[in-house]
């Protein structure tokens, strides 16, 4: 698979601004500088079908159940600023719900571990032993 951040995903988002919360004075009651990058994972044509199943998977809770991933940013007072942090999160969110776990291999316990194992096993038996009553 080529790397996601290669692909040009610009053409498939939608933005919508809001008034961002927070302080900010009378600037920041007239503006609307919050940013929310909205993408329709459906009908995105630069995925593939298995691609899609992996991002609904992984990234169901900020997917909506239109089928829209929902990405939004107010960190900045600018709101081209924040279209910019808006993209780069997709693109990291998107790279990593797409990255592949690694497969685990399986391993033994080494001799020394088992011994060691054993040992402790034999110390805590010992001491069990020695709490209890002697025979008469």
């Amino acid at each position: 698979m080529s790397d996601i951040r290669n692909i040009d995903f610009e053409d498939e988002f939608d933005f919508q601004t809001s008034r961002s919360s927070g302080p900010g004075g009378q600037h920041a009651n007239k503006t609307e500088t919050r940013v929310t990058l909205r993408f329709d994972v459906n009908a995105s044509a630069h995925l593939s079908d298995a691609q899609k199943a992996r991002i609904f998977e992984k990234l169901g809770n900020a997917i909506n159940s239109e089928g829209v991933l929902l990405i939004s940013s107010q960190e900045s007072r600018s709101q081209q600023q924040n279209k910019e942090i808006c993209i780069a999160q997709f693109y990291d969110t998107i790279a990593a719900a797409l990255k592949k776990p690694k497969k685990r291999k399986p391993t033994k316990p080494t001799k020394a571990s088992k011994k060691r194992r054993l040992e402790n096993k034999r110390q805590h038996a010992e001491k069990k032993a020695r709490r209890q009553k002697p025979d008469l």
